[in-house]
């Protein structure tokens, strides 16, 4: 079954995609990786998105609206995807997150728009989608999900070895021989992005290469009093997201300190409080092994960084996990995907906090009667090949 997934993460810059055939002998299931691409959202919709995001202000018409444009959106990404690849049998979009309803120790609600049924009426197969709310109302967070396909990765590896994602929001998954334990760590790029963004420091929107952090210094009392926030000395599971990290959380911290910072320094600060925090949470854990990805990853000063201040860990791209480093939350999308049609949780215990498995998401259907697989008791290997960007 070939199956595409599709993300727009918490750095809302565009959509990943990827295409994944997947094959299976008994319980051991191989998917080999036959595109894997990153398409940015039209100017115009990056910025109706951002102005509708919180803490600011929106409307049930511009969600509505959003919707339609998102979904479209996704569907011209999957139709260049598939022509390129001679076609899928069904597709898994996460869709754009725009809200997560975190309560204290408790997720309670989560939305991603960007409908489904224009990829499922362009591409005539079924589309798997809405799938983080199913954990949440297993006690879950709905977060981080990558889990699943962590543990996969990880499980033959002696020791304690980890996944770091690195996307708006920084997400480790730990696999070690007690067991697992995945969580939101805090701010990967959410910070700098918005304070690039907002200064128009680069229409990309991100800090490209570091160039921008790397002309400034740390501050040392902002980070100080960065490093305080409550949300790090919460023990996990835990999730959070832009709804806490935001351009008005920075505004706060530069009032209480009640001086001029500027801005080359406070991307440079931004930027080494991800160092900080991820750094702090990888000794703790013991990991000897640390595999990256998501956009930080190609940031050198918080690659180089974490590897300055982690002399004892092995840190490496998740390529060579055979996950590419770009592309592995759509290759977590596609395996999702073919877990939901063929039956199978895709929750591991300890991932997400949720009291047990549940199989994710819902199913709308393509051009014909939704015929599903017959139901497989769930996956013991998993091996990905062939990684192959376009």
């Amino acid at each position: 079954m070939r199956v595409l997934g599709l993300i727009s993460g918490t750095s809302h810059d565009g959509i990943d995609a990827a295409v994944v055939d997947f094959t299976t002998e008994g319980a051991e299931l191989t998917g080999a990786v036959l595109a894997s691409t990153s398409v940015p959202y039209a100017p115009e919709l990056r910025a109706r998105l951002i102005a509708a995001l919180p803490p600011a202000q929106t409307t049930l018409a511009e969600i509505c609206e959003l919707d339609t444009l998102i979904g479209q959106a996704f569907a011209e990404v999957a139709a260049e995807v598939t022509a390129q690849t001679g076609g899928v049998d069904a597709v898994c979009s996460h869709g754009q997150t725009v809200y997560h309803w975190v309560d204290g120790a408790h997720a309670l609600g989560t939305l991603q728009i960007g409908q489904p049924a224009w990829i499922a009426e362009r591409l005539g197969v079924p589309v798997v989608s809405d799938i983080r709310i199913r954990d949440i109302t297993a006690g879950g967070h709905g977060a981080p999900l990558v889990s699943f396909l962590d543990e996969l990765l990880l499980r033959s590896r002696e020791g304690t070895a980890a996944a770091l994602n690195l996307g708006g929001i920084s997400n480790m998954t730990v696999v070690g021989p007690d067991g697992l334990v995945a969580y939101d760590i805090g701010p990967a790029n959410a910070l700098v992005d918005a304070v690039i963004v907002e200064q128009g420091l680069n229409p990309l929107g991100y800090d490209d290469d570091a160039r921008i952090a790397r002309t400034g210094e740390v501050d040392e009392r902002l980070l100080e009093a960065l490093l305080t926030d409550p949300y790090y000395a919460l023990t996990p599971p835990k999730s959070t997201g832009k709804e806490h990290f935001h351009l008005g959380y920075v505004h706060e911290h530069l009032a209480a300190q009640g001086r001029e910072i500027p801005v080359a320094d406070l991307v440079r600060t931004l930027t080494e409080l991800t160092v900080r925090t991820v750094a702090r949470d990888v000794r703790a854990a013991g990991i000897g092994f640390l595999a990256v990805s998501g956009g930080g990853c190609r940031n050198p000063l918080i690659l180089d960084g974490l590897r300055a201040a982690l002399p004892e860990t092995e840190v490496v791209l998740a390529d060579q996990l055979g996950a590419p480093a770009d592309g592995k939350e759509a290759i977590l999308l596609a395996l999702i995907g073919w877990c939901t049609l063929h039956g199978v949780p895709a929750i591991v215990p300890g991932g997400t906090g949720a009291r047990e498995p549940r199989i994710l998401g819902t199913i709308t259907p393509g051009a014909g009667p939704l015929v599903l697989p017959a139901p497989l008791g769930g996956i013991a290997t998993l091996t990905l090949t062939a990684a192959a960007a376009s």
